[in-house]
């Protein structure tokens, strides 16, 4: 529970109202009650705010006059939310120590302020720093090390050799470290490539449930400071993401691309490898990516959603191009032809 005029401090927010109005959670506009908090950042929900019966809003000082009841104003509502949500998580705080039904590598550099809980494995040489979390099922194998305040949450698996910066999330699922995808032919059989490269992660990263980061084939794949990684996301190994790049869900990134500073990928897009894409390339979703991109802005590829029965007509279109262009090119060479033979004459 927080009083409002300690959530104004906390975002240096300007409170228009009781300043011993107590909260005691957070809400969208619609479902909030009385004792909670909620945000007003898009004007298409003007009308739910008007109507809400939230206890407290943040607003913008343009839309502060159709708060029904107390307000922080503030310059951006819904970053000020995000910020706030913090405050109200549901992770509990860390219970320093380690379990007795976990097991710990002699060897092992645990901080005193961690927490390792049960049925985690700790293997060989690693160093976990102050103030980590490592839920149930865990297991950190050799030579992994682990910054401070980070959290490992359930049946994450770290493979030899990963390690992370400070403040790092990882959440349940996630496999971190498997070999990259790496064979040789040979007399129409494969050869695997060992591989032999870790993983880095920088400070302040968050990987989504689920998401795989295989290991580099020699040098590392690396995960630069301030990426977000949604759910189900594939890096392929020798990948690396540049600082403060965000992925949305299912996305897949083949071997050996670099991914620039401050880029976003959509749902669901595919990036082919040995590719490289400039600082603050955004692509929508379901997009293939097949060739370097140089030049910062957004791209897309694919096609939109439409009736059945248009896109099967669509299709024949589209196998038809290469015939078209053949049949435009033809007609354009045989004009040219014409044109030249009149100004002969």
């Amino acid at each position: 529970m927080y009083r409002l005029s300690e959530l104004a401090g906390h975002i240096g927010g300007q409170l228009s109202g009781d300043p011993d109005y107590c909260v005691l959670g957070l809400a969208t506009l619609e479902d909030a009650q009385a004792d909670q908090l909620s945000f007003f950042a898009n004007p298409r929900y003007l009308k739910q705010l008007k109507a809400s019966e939230a206890g407290a809003v943040l607003v913008h000082a343009s839309a502060a006059a159709h708060v029904r009841h107390n307000a922080i104003v503030v310059d951006d509502p819904y970053l000020a939310y995000a910020r706030l949500s913090q405050l109200f998580d549901w992770r509990d705080t860390i219970q320093p120590g380690i379990c007795p039904t976990a097991t710990v590598d002699a060897t092992a550099q645990i901080d005193a302020s961690a927490q390792i809980c049960a049925q985690a494995v700790v293997g060989p040489d690693v160093i976990i720093e102050a103030g980590v979390y490592i839920a149930p099922h865990v297991v950190i194998g050799r030579g992994c090390r682990i910054g401070k305040d980070s959290r490992i949450e359930a049946g994450v698996v770290l493979y030899p050799d990963v390690v992370t910066g400070a403040r790092v999330i990882i959440h349940s699922g996630s496999v971190l470290g498997a070999d990259g995808f790496g064979f040789a032919r040979h007399q129409q059989r494969w050869v695997k490539i060992c591989q032999l490269g870790g993983v880095r992660i920088g400070d302040d990263v968050e990987i989504g449930a689920g998401v795989t980061i295989d290991r580099g084939a020699l040098s590392p794949t690396r995960i630069e400071q301030g990426v977000k990684l949604d759910n189900q996301i594939q890096i392929a190994h020798n990948v690396v993401i540049g600082e403060h790049t965000a992925i949305a869900g299912c996305t897949g990134i083949a071997g050996s691309t670099r991914i620039g500073k401050r880029c976003t990928l959509a749902g669901m897009v595919g990036v082919t490898g040995h590719l490289t894409l400039a600082d603050d390339t955004h692509v929508t979703a379901m997009s293939l990516v097949s060739k370097s991109i140089e030049k910062a802005g957004t791209y897309s590829s694919g096609t939109g959603l439409e009736p059945h029965q248009q896109w099967k007509r669509n299709v024949v279109r589209f196998r038809q191009l290469d015939e078209l262009a053949k049949r435009v090119r033809s007609l354009e060479q045989a004009r040219a032809e014409d044109i030249n033979k009149v100004s002969k004459t």
